[in-house]
């Protein structure tokens, strides 16, 4: 599966849990347990979603790059993102 489909996949699902949270939120008395946990997936799945943007962005511009410069933007590009995904998890 390529970036483009994962990334289509997370914001349909996404979108699926905004629509739960709408549900819930406009019951009459809404279980606000179940109203963070949709929140908390709809943050996780957009967290997933930017790292996925960011990493096919990188991978689109690395191939503008002369071969000689390759090896260290992939080793950048890794550096990076490594660093995103643990400042998101925090």
């Amino acid at each position: 599966m390529n970036q483009k489909e994962k990334i289509s996949i997370a914001l349909k699902k996404a979108k699926t849990s905004l629509e739960k949270i709408l549900i819930l939120i406009e019951a009459e008395d809404p279980d606000c347990f179940s109203v963070i946990q949709q929140n908390l997936s709809v943050i996780g799945l957009l967290r997933s979603v930017n790292l996925l943007m960011l990493e096919s962005h990188m991978e689109r511009s690395s191939k503008k790059l002369p071969s000689s410069q390759t090896k260290q933007f992939k080793i950048f590009q890794k550096e990076l993102l490594k660093i995103i995904q643990t400042a998101q998890n925090k």
